[in-house]
């Protein structure tokens, strides 16, 4: 028997989606009736164009937080921010909105793979980093097929 696999071990874009189509799939996840309408930052120009990035923006979050914990909400609109066009003047970069992290967290939360931290901030629980782990697993045995 190997090593067992870990999030880690696995391409970054191929486990969110994974993710991402397990909790379309589960469906235990509810996306907010404003998911349609809503910028994902003052500096983006308009809303996303993937019906499905709820999912995306949930399972990021789910990786995110397994890789380096505990993160709040504060850090993550830093870590999802870009640079705002300015028009002729020089690009300043811009946090995410705040509001659709902490819906997926809240998301996360529901499904209890995601806890409130002690010392601020949120971690993953025991149930999602098993819950990642055997995603990723399913992942790297069908690679080696």
């Amino acid at each position: 028997m190997g090593k067992p696999t870990s999030v880690k071990d696995v391409d970054q874009v191929e486990i969110v989606n994974r993710i991402a189509a397990f909790l379309k799939k589960s469906g235990k996840v509810t996306v907010p009736q404003w998911a349609d309408v809503v910028k994902l930052g003052s500096n983006k120009e308009l809303a996303p164009m993937d019906p499905d990035w709820y999912y995306y923006r949930t399972a990021s979050l789910a990786r995110r937080l397994y890789i380096r914990f505990p993160a709040g909400v504060g850090k993550l609109r830093e870590i999802y921010g870009h640079n705002k066009r300015r028009g002729v003047r020089p690009n300043h970069f811009s946090k995410a909105a705040g509001s659709p992290i902490r819906k997926a967290l809240q998301t996360l939360e529901t499904l209890k793979w995601v806890e409130k931290h002690p010392d601020g901030g949120r971690r993953l629980t025991l149930q999602g980093r098993k819950d990642l782990d055997r995603i990723a697993s399913q992942i790297r045995n069908n690679k080696t097929e």
